[in-house]
């Protein structure tokens, strides 16, 4: 290979780690989770099986692919960034350990990028240059990395989708007892009706805190509508403007005023990160946000 086409090669290996590399970062500890190839493969997933596949239910499938599409175009990224800075020193730089024939020089670096990516070891190609024996056990660690990031990312976004649920739930609940005693929740005594504006606010600001952080859990459908927080939301709002009604003692007014500032708040965020901006009111956001989770 010519010296240019060996520069060519390293360079464009190095950029595909960098890429690789920023997007974990990203992901991880970026305080919006500003991750450009994760929320751009879940939202192609999504489109795919979310707004064609409802009728069959595929998307519900859709986060759970997304996030392994994710996680492989990482490791894609980062095996053939590798494999392009081993190329233009195969054969020369490495030496087979069987004394077999050796494959094509494409191959042979693929091979080299794969095994010590995956910390695996050394296969029977095996470094001689000095340079390269110390670049090896980088790509390793990088590999282990790789590794750690995405359980460390499952850590993270499995308890916000177990917030979200959990709130939804929640406010099912509100629902049906409402439906079941005939009684608004609005006509409870003054105490146990903020208690429960307070225990919603708080636990609504943390999913929309999650959305942020997480941007990847807004593309985790339910397929059970109890825990689906896109069709609560909307019976959410109007247990807010209840909470308006001057027969309502001022401090539970005051919970319901600000309730009804976190579920706009919450609106704005999903209308900004996923549907292209706040140019709607509240109650058209939330019912845009239902028909988009089915």
């Amino acid at each position: 290979m010519s010296s240019v086409a060996s520069v060519a090669a390293t360079a464009a290996g190095v950029a595909l780690i960098a890429l690789a590399g920023r997007d974990v970062f990203d992901a991880l500890f970026h305080p919006e989770g500003r991750s450009t190839l994760a929320r751009t493969m879940m939202r192609g997933v999504w489109g795919v099986l979310g707004r064609r596949g409802r009728e069959r239910r595929t998307f519900v499938l859709a986060g759970p692919l997304g996030l392994v599409l994710v996680f492989a175009s990482w490791a894609g990224l980062l095996v053939a960034g590798w494999t392009l800075i081993f190329l233009p020193h195969v054969p020369e730089g490495f030496h087979r350990a069987t004394g077999g024939a050796a494959d094509s020089d494409l191959i042979e670096a693929l091979n080299v990028s794969l095994v010590t990516l995956t910390t695996l070891g050394f296969g029977d190609v095996t470094p001689d240059d000095p340079w390269l024996r110390v670049i090896v056990p980088i790509e390793a660690l990088v590999g282990f990395g790789l590794l750690s990031a995405s359980i460390s990312w499952l850590l993270l976004i499995h308890p916000a989708l177990a917030r979200r649920r959990s709130l939804a739930y929640e406010i099912s609940l509100l629902r049906k007892a409402e439906e079941e005693a005939g009684t608004a929740l609005a006509e409870l005594d003054a105490a146990p009706l903020e208690q429960i504006y307070a225990e919603l606010i708080s636990r609504l600001v943390a999913v929309e805190r999650d959305l942020v952080n997480f941007p990847v859990t807004y593309y985790f459908a339910e397929a059970d509508e109890r825990f689906s927080l896109a069709v609560v939301m909307p019976y959410l709002q109007q247990l807010a403007e209840h909470g308006r009604d001057p027969s309502v003692p001022a401090r539970t007014r005051l919970r319901a005023a600000v309730l009804r500032d976190v579920i706009d708040d919450f609106a704005v965020t999903i209308a900004t990160r996923f549907h292209g901006g706040p140019s709607e009111a509240t109650a058209d956001i939330l019912r845009a946000y239902a028909r988009d989770h089915g």
